[in-house]
């Protein structure tokens, strides 16, 4: 057994990630300025968005992205109870109801099939909001179809998903010839694929972006950079009632480096994917991740399944013994049916969401990042297995 507790997502952070922090301490500037701006034309390039936004949080970008579409109260938006409570959240900051839908069995990614049917029962819906979960992109192409046809919009929160690709695109660009407003958002969280420490990003149309910039920094038509270097100057107007979502150069200096790295950290995810796969696709008691044939996941989660008839073990005591192994392991997502402030204040059932509970209740995620030796895995692979072993199905007798 491992000596030391293994984190379940450690970020991976190398020599010039800390001397580009350095150097921008140094530098005198240290808000929002040359570094961010130069992280989201990056960003911009690599995903192929026609713009993009850097901001302190995924949150931050699914608000703006709400308030510059102009959502807000009376309006609905439909999305997935298999997802963090912020994607729901930002929803109800802009005074907008949010309405969920079940999960397909597979990805676990909402169901195309669900938005149709609660788009038309429901009045006054804007925008439908997928969430490409643990890396594996929703199936958009119906969800593009329902939005044309009912002129709604597109909140993607791809929190999980960079560089996911979804037939021949990557996440963060909406298909050709998609006639409404289509806005993606990125997180940069401590776990994430690329990470910031804190952060996100939001891409989509430049006018969108435009309109959520001004959002992000109280409604001013200025930000610091623009009024305190030699160039700028201090006047400023104040257009809109916006927050303080703008991300700092500290942050871009990290971003900037882990872009450039973060090929070389997404083979490492695939390796560590891989061996995982070999070793718990053949054993009968588990249910390894799924990829679908037009998809490249981003593998950001390992998501195990317990298949509870051939298993004597529930997940929460899975989980424990891990613990006791010195494995860190996590659930994604307690779904938002379950949450109590959901369930007060729209009625939310378990039985509204039959395979999101049933799924929740057998799920849990895996340790997987760059960060992790060869060792750490053999350490994993090694507590599942003798979890498994010692927890054969229990025999059911017949009166």
């Amino acid at each position: 057994m491992r000596s030391e507790f293994l984190h379940f997502a450690p970020p991976l952070i190398g020599d010039e990630e800390v001397a580009e922090v350095v150097s921008t301490l140094r530098g005198g500037w240290i808000t929002t300025g040359e570094r961010t701006h130069e992280f989201e034309e990056r960003f911009r390039d690599y995903v192929g968005a026609e713009s993009a936004l850097a901001v302190n949080s995924a949150t931050a970008a699914m608000h703006l992205a709400l308030a510059a579409l102009g959502i807000g109260e009376g309006d609905a938006v439909v999305s997935t109870t298999m997802t963090f409570a912020s994607t729901i959240h930002v929803i109800e900051h802009q005074r907008a109801r949010p309405v969920l839908v079940d999960v397909e069995p597979d990805t676990l990614n909402l169901d195309p099939d669900q938005v149709e049917a609660a788009v038309r029962r429901t009045p006054n819906v804007r925008a439908i909001m997928p969430v490409h979960l643990y890396g594996h992109p929703a199936d958009m192409n119906p969800i593009y179809e329902i939005a044309h046809r009912h002129g709604l919009a597109v909140i993607e929160d791809a929190a999980h998903s960079l560089p996911a690709w979804y037939h021949d695109r990557m996440i963060g660009t909406a298909p050709s010839g998609f006639d409404q407003p289509n806005l993606v958002a990125f997180s940069f969280y401590a776990t994430k694929n690329l990470t910031t420490g804190e952060g996100g990003m939001l891409c989509g149309s430049q006018p969108l972006v435009d309109d959520a910039r001004m959002w992000s920094l109280h409604g001013m038509s200025r930000d610091a950079y623009q009024r305190y270097t030699s160039d700028g100057s201090w006047k400023y107007d104040v257009v809109v009632p916006g927050f303080k979502y703008n991300m700092a150069d500290l942050q871009a200096a990290i971003g900037l480096h882990q872009l450039r790295r973060l090929e070389q950290m997404q083979s490492r995810r695939r390796e560590i994917v891989a061996r995982y796969d070999d070793a718990f696709g053949p054993v009968a008691a588990l249910e390894t991740p799924y990829e679908r044939p037009h998809v490249r996941s981003a593998w950001h989660i390992y998501l195990l399944r317990l298949r509870r008839e051939a298993i004597g073990i529930d997940r929460d005591a899975f989980m424990a013994e891990l613990k006791k192994r010195n494995i860190g392991a996590s659930v994604h997502f307690i779904p938002i049916h379950l949450h109590s402030y959901y369930r007060r204040a729209y009625g939310l059932r378990p039985a509204d969401f039959p395979v999101a509970q049933r799924e929740y209740e057998r799920m849990l995620s895996l340790p997987l990042s760059p960060a992790h030796s060869d060792d750490d895995i053999d350490d994993v692979i090694q507590a599942v297995t003798e979890i498994v072993g010692a927890h054969p199905a229990r025999m059911r007798t017949v009166a």
